[in-house]
């Protein structure tokens, strides 16, 4: 880790210890259809997170909490096509999805998901199989197209892509801008369940919508990655993300989201993700709420540690694996 870069929440990191939970900024930015600025993202979510109170309530204390954290340097890349650059955060996401360290990624454009998923099919929960994850995304839009701008791994076809990989089940909440294509990909994917911003956030009737949410967060069952585009929130508590859009949750209803998703009894979280991050010029409000987000996964997760809802496995020594290359993305069609 370059020690001239932030880590995470400012706490003191020992690079020789084997950390518990790693923080992987990935300042991601190829496809973006509208606002600019998830590049510089990564890194105004951790230089804002020092400002972060590190009280977590759920745990009664403040973090670490004893936990060790690694803020990795962020990748990069040099390759010289799309299909290259995701493999390449394929092969930077994976030696950390061994299941002896909790992976969470910083973006970057919501593009960094299908490589996320492909890193982590060795992951000993999922043994090869993304047929037995679960993946939660909360997001103002579905990322269910088949392609934008003739780009079928845009940010706007993430959770498509996903699906193609082989994820078993995608739970969606918030979404509010979507197409008719996409809405007829949710309507006929038995995969898929849409909890709209429309119907947990109306006046009338969203307390009973929100519930019967909470009420599916708690039956999660087996491997679960939570990807949280920071879109999924109100577009003024946000305004620097790439494309802000009202009517979405409130921070609250976020925080509640990830507490519920952290705390199924027979669901393990093994990675998170929050996305579409950009830093704001005039206000710290939108990097700030990111960090404040990171902060509430990675409470969240030491609770579920301290509960039992979390078995590292793998050599918690080594801390690192390294697995066998992979190169899902630039090899498609030439097999």
């Amino acid at each position: 880790m370059d020690r001239d870069l932030p880590t995470f929440l400012g706490l003191p990191e020992d690079d020789d210890a084997a950390p518990d939970v790693v923080v992987l900024p990935l300042p991601y930015e190829l496809t973006t259809s509208y606002g600019q600025g998830t590049a510089d993202g990564p890194i105004a979510c951790l230089e804002a997170s020092a400002q972060v109170e590190l009280h977590e309530v759920l745990l009664g204390e403040d973090l670490p909490a004893g936990l060790r954290f690694r803020t990795e340097t962020p990748w990069s890349s040099e390759a010289g096509s799309l299909l290259e650059q995701l493999d390449d955060i394929e092969a930077f996401l994976r030696p950390w999805c061994g299941g002896d360290v909790f992976p969470l990624s910083l973006g970057g454009e919501h593009g960094i998901l299908p490589p996320m998923l492909a890193a982590l099919r060795d992951h000993p929960a999922l043994g090869g199989d993304l047929s037995r994850l679960t993946l939660v995304q909360i997001d103002a839009h579905a990322d269910l197209r088949s392609e934008l701008d003739g780009e079928p791994y845009s940010h706007a076809c993430a959770a498509a892509r996903a699906l193609d990989l082989g994820v078993g089940r995608l739970l969606q909440v918030g979404v509010r801008a979507h197409s008719l294509e996409e809405q007829k990909r949710i309507d006929d994917d038995e995969r898929i369940t849409a909890w709209f911003a429309r119907d947990v956030m109306a006046p009338s009737g969203g307390e009973a919508a929100w519930a019967s949410l909470l009420d599916a967060l708690h039956a999660l069952e087996g491997p679960v990655h939570l990807t949280f585009d920071l879109d999924g929130l109100d577009g003024t508590l946000v305004p620097a993300t790439g494309t802000p859009v009202p009517g979405g949750l409130t921070f609250w209803h976020a925080i509640q989201a990830i507490e519920g998703v952290f705390s199924a009894p027979k669901a393990t979280v093994i990675s998170a993700d929050v996305n579409e991050i950009a830093r704001q010029a005039d206000s710290p409000l939108t990097q700030f709420t990111a960090a404040m987000l990171a902060t509430k996964i990675v409470g969240a997760h030491a609770l579920a540690r301290r509960e039992g809802r979390w078995s590292a496995v793998g050599d918690a020594q080594q801390g690192r694996r390294t697995p066998l290359p992979r190169k899902t993305f630039s090899s498609m069609g030439n097999d």
